[in-house]
Formats: structure tokens, sequence, C-alpha cells
């Protein structure tokens, strides 16, 4: 079990954001936890300092390619990205210092996903170099993954056949409960036990940490194998309910790798 920082990016600004209200039409709707006054770059270079491999950099909208990679340039190899990446520019994100690029919604697209698209940049790239991030909300009984910046519902649920089939494809998935995201108000446990018993890839969940007993949980729930990122709950996120250098210390890349070695 890992900590995997984070660098989100909303218009060249690092900002913790609830989730749910993110969208390209409706900006007066936005909700905003945080926002930095230091640069991407700073919390770049304390991931390095801290050896923090693996946590990943968010562009939420357009904006944010220059931030994107001046963090990448202080870290190179260390950060994944994400947001707008396709096949025509995931290659640039790696010269750039990318580790592995992200990818949502150029896979999952008008509704479902395109295999011909994540056939065509596995092969470009790698599955090694690719991260799927399977975002998802609960509709029913399912959850479903979720895409355009977590407002559009694809048909695709997060299932062990599915799963077992995409693991074909990347190296990781990145999956953030979007309903709970940025609320600081507990986690989607359904969804940590859920994945705690499918151990063929590394999975990183993110989404409504609020202290040390959501951590806890995500362990137990996740049979310890489980990888976590926290954003508004984290001190250096102006949060107050986990402090930054006690989750480095205690769950960093040397100290716990679980499946993931």
């Amino acid at each position: 079990m890992r900590f995997r920082p984070c660098i989100d990016l909303h218009d060249g600004v690092v900002k913790q954001i609830v989730g749910a209200t993110l969208s390209d039409t409706q900006a007066d709707g936005l909700e905003t936890n945080f926002q930095a006054k230091k640069p991407a770059t700073w919390f770049a270079d304390r991931y390095r300092r801290d050896n923090l491999t693996g946590g990943h950099v968010i562009q939420l909208g357009r904006g944010n390619t220059a931030a994107a990679r001046s963090a990448l340039s202080r870290w190179p190899g260390g950060m994944q990205v994400g947001g707008g990446i396709t096949a025509d520019n995931a290659e640039q994100w790696l010269d750039a210092g990318a580790s592995h690029v992200i990818v949502t919604s150029w896979v999952f697209h008008d509704g479902c996903i395109h295999m011909a698209r994540l056939e065509q940049l596995t092969r470009k790239i790698g599955k090694e170099r690719l991260v799927l991030d399977l975002s998802c909300r609960k509709r029913g009984d399912s959850y479903l993954v979720v895409t355009d910046r977590w407002q559009t519902f694809t048909t695709e649920a997060v299932t062990y056949p599915f799963l077992d089939h995409l693991s074909g494809y990347c190296d990781e998935f990145l999956i953030h409960a979007v309903d709970v995201e940025g609320r600081c108000a507990g986690i989607e446990a359904d969804l940590v036990a859920y994945l705690g018993r499918w151990d063929r890839l590394p999975v990183t969940y993110a989404g409504g940490i609020s202290g040390q007993h959501d951590i806890d949980l995500i362990e137990s729930l996740g049979n310890g194998s489980i990888d976590f990122t926290v954003g508004s709950a984290l001190d250096i996120f102006g949060g107050t309910g986990l402090r930054y250098a006690d989750l480095a210390r205690r769950y960093g890349s040397v100290q716990s790798m679980g499946r993931n070695a």
C-alpha cells in the first residue's frame, strides 16, 4: 500500500475541487476546496525530495499544459500525467518527463470503450507506460466509468471481467470515486472492498479520504494492496485531517510496496 501524491491543475493553478461539480459548461457551479499560491513545481520538488514515485499530474481542462510540463520537468520519471491525452500527444508527454500517461475520455468515447483506440495507444507507447483512469459514479448497483470532467456516464461498469480484459492493455488503474471526491466525508467503501478482491494490476484509489481512519479502512478493505491518493484533507492542500510528512514517511515508495512491487 503506497501513498501516491497528486498535483491537480485547473486554469494553470494547483487546486482541490469537489469532483462532481467540475464541468466545462457551468463554471459558476464549481466548488473549490483549495487554491495554491505556490506553483506546481513546488509540489513536484517536494515529492521528488521525499522519493514519492507513481503520483499524478492531472490537467482539469484547458490552460494547464505549461504548468504540467514544468512539474514533470522537476521530477522526470517520477510522476504520471493525465488530462487530454490521445495517441497523437502521448509520446510528447512521455518525452516531457512523465513515467506514464493516464487516459480516460479518449478511450471511453461516445459512452463506451473504443478498443481500436486503446489498441492503437498500447501499440504506440507500450502497455507499461499506460494508466487507464476508470473513475466512476454509482448508478443503481453498478459503478459506471464517467468521462468529460466526470459528467458523462458511459455504459462500462467496473467489474472483474472488465478489469481482467483491460489489464492486457495497461500497467495500472487509477480510480476516483467521483461522488465522494473532494468532500472529505469518507471513502466509497463498497468500491474499495470490491477492488481489494482483484489483484492482477496495481490500483490507486481516490475519493473521500478525511483522515487516518479512512486510510486504515482502505488498507483493511483492500487487503493492503490498494494504493491511495489524498487531496483536500492534506495539510499541503489546506486540509486539517492529514499531514503530508506523516504519509510520506509511513506510506512512501520504499516503505510500502504490497502487490505493486
